[in-house]
């Protein structure tokens, strides 16, 4: 096995965007092509390992940038900062999302027509996004995702598939949001489903997270169930 590494420039409007493909150069010909959503802080060494993770499964993973070439935020105002613009906007971060989609595709090692994506904290919310605007995807799956609505997907069906791997305890999404989000995605008319880690914080795959006031804790039982979880869910939509 033979991990590869390219980084791909792409636009969002005038917007420069930098993201990183990941692919395994021993499996022949294009195969599901996967996007890896970042969480506040921009693209990190983090994705950009899950997304290399990804390619060992036999995946080709583009880690996608939502903030702009060079843009990351080094501690939680500047993270906030980042965004915050976003997260008022949710149509421009729909729109961010779809062309990450659109260059995931165009890739000679994607296959087109099999594509999924998967996200952390932020990048939760943001691929919970792509199936909420309609986006032609097979399935995205939220790991400690933000669940607040968009508030602008009204009338729109999901045609991905939705994976939502949540902690139970995590202060930034609340029991009642996790039932509001349940009951979104059935008006959707999403294929859902929702594994809840009791006892278990944001941030439960995150080795670095370590803030039990801010309530962001590292869980390693949550995260070794939730990586396997979305590796079952990846072959239900693509097949071994």
């Amino acid at each position: 096995m033979t991990i590869r590494e390219r980084i791909i420039e792409y636009r969002d409007g005038d917007l420069l965007l930098e993201g990183r493909l990941a692919w395994d150069d021993e499996y022949e010909g294009p195969r599901p092509g996967v996007l890896v959503s970042h969480a506040w802080s921009g693209r990190s060494r983090a994705e950009d390992d899950k997304a290399e993770r990804l390619a060992a499964l036999g995946y080709a993973a583009l880690a996608l940038d939502l903030y702009g070439k060079g843009r990351r935020g080094g501690n939680p105002a500047e993270n906030a900062a980042l965004m915050q613009p976003l997260l008022d906007d949710r149509a421009a971060l729909q729109r961010r999302m779809h062309a990450s989609l659109s260059t995931l595709r165009m890739q000679p090692e994607v296959d087109a027509a099999r594509v999924a994506a998967i996200g952390y904290c932020f990048g939760g919310l943001c691929v919970l996004d792509l199936a909420r605007s309609g986006a032609d995807i097979a399935g995205v799956v939220s790991f400690h995702g933000l669940l607040g609505p968009p508030g602008n997907c009204g009338g729109k069906r999901s045609k991905a598939r939705v994976l939502v791997l949540h902690g139970w305890d995590d202060p930034m999404a609340s029991p009642d949001s996790v039932l509001a989000l349940a009951r979104e995605l059935t008006d959707l008319g999403a294929d859902w489903q929702l594994h809840a880690y009791g006892n278990t914080l944001h941030a439960f795959s995150n080795p670095l997270a370590k803030d039990r006031a801010l309530g962001t804790v590292y869980d390693a039982k949550a995260d070794r169930r939730s990586w396997t979880a979305m590796q079952n869910f990846l072959l239900e939509l693509f097949g071994a």
